[in-house]
């Protein structure tokens, strides 16, 4: 008797990953033989945040991030590390990794050549989606336009020397994290991977906007130049050739668009999130048609990982978190037709600190039982020919047409970052408020908050903690690779690779033989620094934003109150130290300030201690906040301390925010920290209130202009 059309033989599962990486590359690959030995499937690897901006780990801005956030690969020794025993041919990679993602690409396929792979088999993915970095993630390092160039150079390389691989992965996840309704995230998202597409297809010479002293309000908005509020800029001209990067076959440009996949992020309202998948299919479909030409159905399919949405998950009552984590899966696997090809789903304890192996187990097995111990994969789409799903699908798909037209009108993604990211600070703004208000209901944390203390954060070991030697042991090995290498091949090799970005040639061909040389990181990103030049993206929040969350004219009054008896305008700094990009929460502590009449004064992201320190005292601010989620706050926070005190800020109060640990939150007080924040602290209205309280109460007699 034959199966029924709907139902069949188990389908294979989606590709099992943990997103993971700490410590050292020793430490990384000691975890990633105990997940795959546990039955995970595929590896996804967290950089730390002096690799994926382009550091070495002794560089001044490494101090306190080495390792934190990610695992630290500074040379193709730290890669031989990271992946020693696991053979690259047998595994499929994600490596999350955007500004250098060429460099670290090199390096893989350097290794994989060292293990003898063939690199026609080789798989997985480089995120390499550097137009989201400007918008929400923070890990950019050169402008957008040689930014652009740079992803399409590993995307023309990749075409027939990895011709498995992903070489670039659209990154919806971070959008959705900053604040992205459904409609922006599928607008935005789909019109990065058209910049990338008319990148390929259109070579041009790139203009080039050379790089000036970034103090004051400069660093609000551009790339040097004549800054402005929404991060454009004047540019200098500096033009470079473009060359060779032109694909003007259909049947080529089909296989670059084969090879485009996305990441994306899937929310608490999981009807909605399937609806937002499917849309994602039908829009991008349409793309390839109407706009590529494309007709090849196999070349015209989504095709998407994912990671659930870690921006949902609480402080308060965490253990609530592992029912959040399995709805966010069902929204990328109920549908067949629009189901993810990889999950890796974050572990109940991230909004505490950093999880355990246990953790992450915990985490590996909902994917293992969803896959192996229901009938999910037996049946056809359970979703096809319902009105409802349609018709949502159809909406959702509207309005991001109706974006796409926008963004299309401003002259694409690259043109449009200023507006694009501003409407996210707004988006997240309203999000925040309905928090606020309880119109959004969050369990735990603004409704049903009396609850029994939780056995699973009991004890000191309930998250892990990196070795506080783990930073001096990586630089250590650095220096002795430095000391080890043939210093005049390294440097003829960057030499190369200058002279190939100056020429506006492929950069892979110059990146591989710096790999195989022995350059590092910092190196091979320094290289193309002199050439390309850095950039500060848009901060969103340049305009004073009305807020309609918590009541805020009692604050409002206060804030009047104690400026007239100062003399002037009560003013907070709101300061990014270390290499943190993740600036959701800094941006709407500056926009609520400015809203309720404080002078915000927000940089934007990635400052060293002591340009803070410095804009404290220049623009006399009377408090300071700093938002650090990268776990280094300890380091961070007493380096600021120390120069606050030397340049005589004694009486300025200074407040933190960030995923900080209890017994963090205490030592940060004992060195004198007047308040610290976590993601509890939801209220924003009334950390601006604490500020005000803060500063009214180290004044002595009123302060005269």
């Amino acid at each position: 008797m034959s199966a029924p059309p709907f139902q069949h033989a188990p389908d294979p599962p989606w590709i099992f990953r943990t997103y993971a990486g700490h410590s050292t590359p020793a430490e990384s690959n000691r975890l990633y033989r105990a997940n795959l030995a546990k039955g995970q499937t595929g590896l996804s690897v967290a950089f730390d945040l002096p690799t994926q901006t382009g550091y070495d780990s002794d560089h001044v801005l490494a101090r306190g991030e080495v390792g934190k956030v990610g695992v630290p690969v500074g040379h193709l020794g730290d890669m031989r590390a990271l992946f020693d025993g696991i053979p690259l041919a047998r595994m499929n990679t994600s490596m999350t990794i955007n500004a250098p993602a060429a460099w670290l690409l090199a390096l893989y396929a350097t290794l994989a050549d060292e293990q003898g792979a063939d690199p026609r088999e080789l798989q997985g993915t480089t995120q390499n989606d550097i137009l989201k970095e400007y918008l929400s993630r923070g890990t950019y390092i050169f402008p957008p336009a040689p930014s652009l160039k740079l992803t399409a150079d590993t995307i023309a390389w990749s075409l027939d020397a990895l011709p498995k691989w992903n070489p670039v992965n659209i990154c919806s996840y971070h959008l959705q994290e900053a604040g992205a309704t459904p409609e922006q995230e599928l607008a935005f998202a789909l019109a990065a991977a058209i910049a990338v597409l008319d990148e390929l297809r259109a070579p041009r010479r790139i203009e080039i906007v050379r790089p000036s002293p970034l103090t004051g309000e400069d660093r609000e908005g551009g790339a040097g130049g004549q800054a402005s509020d929404d991060g454009a800029a004047t540019p200098t001209p500096y033009p470079l050739p473009a060359r060779g990067r032109g694909i003007e076959s259909a049947a080529e440009f089909a296989r670059v668009f084969s090879r485009i996949s996305f990441f994306v992020n899937a929310g608490l309202r999981f009807i909605t999130e399937t609806c937002k998948m499917r849309a994602f299919g039908l829009l991008w479909e349409e793309i390839g048609r109407e706009r590529y030409g494309v007709t090849d159905a196999s070349a015209l399919r989504f095709r998407y990982g994912v990671q659930v949405n870690s921006l949902g998950l609480t402080e308060s009552q965490a253990e609530n978190n592992v029912y959040r984590i399995l709805l966010e899966t069902l929204a990328v696997t109920l549908s067949k037709n629009a189901r993810a090809r990889a999950v890796q789903l974050p572990a109940w304890n991230e909004a505490l600190g950093l999880p355990r192996p246990w953790d992450q187990q915990w985490s590996l097995r909902l994917q293992q039982i969803l896959a192996y111990e229901t009938d999910l994969l037996e049946f056809e789409d359970i979703f096809d020919g319902s009105k409802t799903i349609e018709a949502k699908v159809g909406d959702l798909a509207a309005g991001a047409r109706a974006e796409l037209a926008r963004i299309d009108a401003l002259g694409g993604a690259a043109a449009a970052l200023g507006d694009m990211k501003a409407a996210l600070v707004t988006s997240n703004r309203k999000r925040v408020e309905a928090i606020e208000a309880g119109a959004q209901m969050i369990v735990g944390v603004n409704c049903y908050t009396e609850a029994e203390a939780s056995p699973l954060e009991a004890g000191e070991k309930s998250i892990h903690t990196i070795d506080l030697a783990a930073e001096a042991g990586q630089i250590a090995r650095l220096k002795a690779w430095r000391a080890q290498r043939d210093a005049r091949e390294v440097e003829t090799a960057l030499a190369a690779l200058g002279a190939c970005a100056r020429e506006g040639d492929n950069i892979m061909p110059a990146s591989l033989a710096c790999a195989k040389a022995g350059a590092t990181t910092g190196e091979w990103a320094q290289t193309l620094r002199e050439v390309y030049g850095e950039y500060r993206g848009p901060t969103g929040v340049a305009l004073v934003i009305e807020s309609g969350g918590e009541d805020i004219e009692a604050v409002k009054h206060d804030v009047a109150a104690l400026s007239e008896k100062l003399g002037r305008q009560l003013t907070f700094l709101v300061g990014k130290p270390g290499l943190d990009g993740h600036s959701n929460g800094a941006e709407q502590i500056a926009a609520r300030a400015r809203a309720v009449g404080i002078e915000a004064i927000y940089e934007g992201i990635r400052l060293t201690p002591a340009e803070i320190v410095a804009a404290a005292k220049e623009k006399r601010a009377h408090a300071v906040g700093l938002s650090i989620l990268s776990g280094s706050h300890l380091d961070l926070v007493r380096e600021v301390i120390v120069l606050m005190r030397a340049e005589g800020l004694d009486n300025v109060p200074l407040v933190v925010g960030g995923i900080i640990p209890p017994a963090d939150a205490l030592a940060l007080k004992q060195m004198g920290v007047a308040g610290v924040y976590s993601p509890k602290d939801f209220r924003i209205t009334s950390i601006m209130a604490d500020v005000v309280k803060l500063v009214a109460a180290r004044q002595g007699p009123p302060i005269l202009v």
